[in-house]
């Protein structure tokens, strides 16, 4: 019953964002040129004193974008918050017959009702309005939508015989609200007979009426960089927005608008208690201080509304179209999207953050959208595997590093260069503002990655030779067990054999980013470059261990567990890849990675494992374990 009710709202949800697109085109056309690329939080580009000033949709030539959250990585984010969303509301709802304690004034908070009993007729009054607290109701102009004689919990009536009702208008658009203003919704649901003023007595009463509000508009950010290039100082941004940056600043506030909306009805009957409804679903129901009893959920319901459907206000349109719907919502389906929708009361995340929480949603909701549902469903499993696959390959890479006692076979060189590969990209990351949560997952890999050095080299503190004679100097030196065998032999030759090919496209790709792209400064050149080029080209360090596996004929001293479990999930990125519209550059970055683990895997197959060669412990697989090998077998 539930896929199929939410089959049913998904095929709903497109054909009302298919037959907006061609209106939304038309209105973003009519618009000034100041409109033009604002229609995501980043916005466009302006400059100051020659200096571009460029957002993150900038044109291909910019230097490479930060790396796009894992889009699968946020539906297994999903997944585990619909899970404890149930689980808490589960364990409430068991439990609700069992009175709480008592209120100050000594009663027990018991088991409430609805005050809208099952099938009640009920009128909806929807009113728009610059204030955020209505009271104007004998203002005709603002009634936007008034129908009669709902009935609550009926799933059959309506147009569609699916109990949704719509209602679609031109608004007018007030001078304040094209100057950044607000506007509002506000939605009364009465019984039958009744009238949402307050001052109509004898047609008003507190108990039948229901009332939300919320902001039509939404205000988003758009930031400007200044950007230029750094030989010449010019820039190809458009004058017009160059002033635009000038006037309003390196970040600017723009309200933006969608076409769309959907005022859910929750059917539920649940005898909540007061003081026991879980979070996030008790910023939800209203409890009457009186009675004791709730008033019926009315959900403001734009979920399926894209982040990149939503367009400018400015001074340029004179009139915004708003499709209002009207639908019951089951309970189940409603928690899901509480759940989704719902801010921690920890917040300690700047606002922005949640800003681009909600665009990296989009590429989820359009997978939800456009994917077919039994791929759609595989895919979700392979989630779920991929998410234990991680954590398998990550302890098993701890415990290979924790417990290695030998460097012999180990390329300690790429394991050095990992750790400057993890350090630009943290450090491009901080200096284009990506992410909080991604920057504090790649700084926790850094962290690791400098944990490996302290297992691959001797990192000592040089208490003897002081460094200005006061602070301890650091030591670092190779193991001698990497010094003494062939491995450090086989390691320096495999990257003097890199530098030829590395060196030569590096000073190529330098050259290019110098000359045709435009950077904020010097260092922002130095860390784009460097990001771009690890970006393109960095799968070839992970050849020299493939060099070294070469020239010993043994692949024994490899974490073999850490390295399959990384190819699944290489393989499972592969399937996400082609399933969500990812960058070509991830694609092919997932096509490197299988390419090499497969030269790993034919590897494994031509260098047969000899029971007796002996490993770092001086054992074989030939000998007992706990026999000297070099104990006379006679004596």
């Amino acid at each position: 019953m539930y896929l199929s009710e939410l089959t049913r709202e998904l095929q709903f949800h497109c054909q009302r964002c298919a037959t907006e697109t061609a209106k939304m085109a038309s209105q973003e056309t009519e618009a000034s040129p100041q409109a033009n690329g604002e229609v995501s939080s980043n916005g466009a580009a302006a400059a100051v004193d020659g200096q571009a000033i460029q957002t993150a949709v900038g044109d291909p030539a910019q230097p490479p974008p930060a790396p796009p959250p894992n889009a699968w990585s946020v539906i297994k984010g999903v997944l585990f918050r619909i899970f404890v969303i149930w689980a808490i509301s589960s364990w409430f709802r068991r439990g609700s017959s069992t009175p709480d304690p008592s209120t100050p004034a000594g009663a027990p908070h018991l088991p409430s009702r609805n005050l809208f009993p099952k099938e009640s007729l009920m009128d909806l009054y929807v009113y728009i309005s610059q204030d955020e607290v209505f009271s104007d109701f004998n203002d005709t102009q603002s009634l936007f939508w008034f129908h009669r004689d709902l009935v609550y919990g009926d799933w059959n009536t309506g147009e569609d015989g699916d109990g949704c009702y719509e209602h679609s208008i031109d608004l007018n658009i007030p001078e304040k609200v094209q100057m950044n203003g607000s506007l509002y919704i506000h939605v009364y649901f009465t019984k039958t007979g009744f009238h949402p003023d307050p001052k109509r007595k004898g047609q008003y009463r507190r108990l039948a009426t229901v009332h939300a509000t919320r902001m039509l508009n939404k205000f988003k950010r758009r930031k400007f960089v200044k950007t230029k290039n750094l030989l010449t100082g010019e820039t190809e941004t458009d004058p017009e927005m160059i002033k635009r940056a000038e006037s309003h600043g390196p970040v600017e506030i723009i309200s933006h608008w969608h076409p769309n909306l959907t005022i859910n009805m929750v059917d539920d009957h649940t005898a909540w208690v007061k003081g026991s409804v879980p979070p996030p679903l008790d910023q939800h129901v209203k409890f009457d201080a009186v009675s004791g009893d709730y008033y019926p959920i009315v959900y403001f319901n734009d979920y399926w509304n894209l982040q990149k459907d939503y367009y400018p206000i400015n001074e340029s349109l004179q009139s915004l179209p708003l499709r209002l719907s009207y639908c019951p919502l089951s309970l189940w389906r409603w928690q899901l999207y509480a759940a989704q929708n719902a801010r921690s009361p920890w917040n300690f995340l700047p606002e922005d953050t949640y800003e681009q929480s909600d665009e990296d949603q989009d590429s989820v909701k359009v997978a939800l959208l456009e994917t077919n549902p039994y791929l759609l469903g595989v895919t979700i499993v392979v989630s779920i595997v991929h998410s234990v696959f991680e954590f398998l390959a990550f302890k098993n890479d701890i415990q290979f590093w924790n417990s290695r006692q030998s460097m012999e076979g180990l390329s300690v060189r790429s394991i050095i260069f990992g750790v400057f590969q993890s350090l630009v990209v943290l450090l491009y990351i901080l200096d284009n503002e990506t992410n909080f949560v991604v920057q504090v997952s790649v700084f926790i890999g850094l962290l690791i990655d400098f944990w490996k050095i302290t297992k691959v080299m001797d990192v000592k503190l040089d208490r003897e030779n002081k460094l200005f004679g006061i602070l301890p100097r650091l030591s670092i030196k190779d193991k001698s067990t990497y010094v003494q065998s062939s491995t450090k032999v086989f390691d320096d030759m495999a990257f003097k054999y890199l530098s030829w090919l590395l060196y030569p496209l590096f000073g190529c790709y330098a050259v290019y980013s110098v000359l045709y792209q435009e950077h904020k400064g010097w260092y922002s050149f130095v860390l784009g470059m460097l990001y771009g080029f690890l970006l393109t080209f960095g799968f070839i360090t992970m050849t020299p261990q493939l060099f070294i596996n070469y020239k010993m004929k043994s692949v024994a001293h490899l974490p073999w567990r850490m390295l399959t479990y990384k190819a699944l999930n290489t393989f499972i990125d592969d399937l996400f890849a082609f399933v969500i519209k990812m960058p070509m550059m991830y694609r092919i970055g997932c096509l490197r990675d299988d390419v090499v683990f497969f030269v790993y895997l034919y590897q494994h197959w031509i260098y047969r494992v000899d029971p007796n060669r002996r490993n770092e412990f001086s054992t074989s697989g030939a000998e007992p374990t706990g026999v000297d090998p070099n104990k006379d077998s006679t004596a």
